[in-house]
This record gives C-alpha cells, sequence and structure tokens, in this order.
C-alpha cells in the first residue's frame, strides 16, 4: 500500500524512528508496507509499542498506535489513530468462525483500530485488510491517542459491548458476549498462522 501523495522521510527522532531506521526503512510508506506485512498476533505487553518490531507482529491497536507514535515523532500531526466500533460478522471479518451462528447473534461490536488522514481511512491489520469491507458497518469513531490503546480502547469496548446487551435486550450477559467476542479473536489468530 502506497501512500505517496502523503509520504514523508523518516529523520532520526524518537526511539521508534530510530529503531525503524535500523531496518533500512527511510519513509512512511516503506513503513506501511512493512507493518502490514507482519502477521496478526498481540504483543506481550500492550503499552510497549516497539513490540511491534521487536516481536515481529500486531494487532489492528498495535500496529496502528505504533505507526500514529512514528507519525507524531516525525512532526506529522495530521496523521490520525481511530477507534471504530463496527458490527463484526463473518461477510466482513472472514476467519472468525462459528461462534456468532452457534450462539444465535449477527454480530458483534468490535472495536477496531485504524489510521486516517483527512479522510481517507488506512487499515494495516494485514497485507489484505481492506477498510472498505467494514466501512459500512462502523457504527461509531473516536480519535485517540496511541497510549490510550492499551486500557482506555478495551475500557470503551466493553462498555459500548454492555450498553449494547441491555439495549438489544440479549439473552447473553456481557461476560458471555464477550467470551464469544474472544473466541471469534482467537480464531482470526489461528487463521492468520495456517
Amino acid at each position: 500500500m502506497k501512500v505517496k501523495n502523503i509520504n514523508f522521510n523518516l529523520k532520526d527522532k524518537g526511539p521508534l524512528s530510530r529503531q525503524v531506521r535500523t531496518l533500512g526503512i527511510y519513509d512512511f510508506s516503506d513503513l506501511f508496507d512493512y507493518v502490514a506485512c507482519l502477521p496478526y498476533g498481540r504483543n506481550t505487553n500492550r503499552s510497549d509499542l516497539s513490540l511491534v518490531l521487536k516481536e515481529k507482529k500486531g494487532t489492528c491497536s498495535s500496529k496502528h498506535a505504533f505507526l500514529k507514535a512514528v507519525a507524531e515523532e516525525q512532526g506529522a500531526t495530521a496523521w490520525k489513530l481511530v477507534i471504530g466500533i463496527y458490527k463484526m460478522h463473518p461477510g466482513n471479518t472472514p476467519g472468525i468462525g462459528n461462534g456468532l451462528v452457534q450462539n444465535g447473534l449477527e454480530y458483534i461490536p468490535e472495536a477496531h483500530c485504524y489510521l486516517k488522514y483527512g479522510d481517507q481511512r488506512f487499515d494495516l491489520t494485514r497485507i489484505d485488510s481492506d477498510f472498505s469491507r467494514i466501512a459500512e458497518d462502523v457504527l461509531v469513531e473516536e480519535e485517540i491517542q496511541a497510549s490510550q490503546v492499551d486500557t482506555y480502547k478495551v475500557s470503551m469496548h466493553q462498555q459500548f459491548i454492555k450498553n449494547w446487551v441491555q439495549e438489544s435486550k440479549l439473552p447473553q450477559s456481557f461476560e458471555e458476549i464477550w467470551t464469544i467476542r474472544e473466541s471469534c479473536i482467537q480464531s482470526l489468530s489461528e487463521n492468520e498462522k495456517s
């Protein structure tokens, strides 16, 4: 994925930018491509963004927060990190397994992080990620800081689901819905490895 019209050189500014440059990556477009090619997987510490490169993997949260943090180090403040809550279902998120169908659910609200530049949205979760797959299913968006992918994203997501369970009068509890959601995410990770 090339971002030539909004690309910039990566200068030796800040620890994450230095980490990137040691890999021989010197512009933001090449960093985009590199991060998109990294496998999907949770890092051992959500708050340490450097682990995206050290562990050579990441989730939507860690990958996009890492890119946002590098952009900030470079003074490229037009890049925004966004949480979008969308209706996750097999049609827009292939590989989540059969957990929704088995539990009588059409979808589960999922928190997804991505980057925004002007009105363009960039999803680098996987090499074949495409924001247009979920665009029509986005329920709400909120701009956040890179440091907020650790605890704020989780608490915001959980509160959204608690409200959804109550408003939708679902037979499942929040805890049951969260367990189903975790099963879907686990299936995504397993599909990435196979």
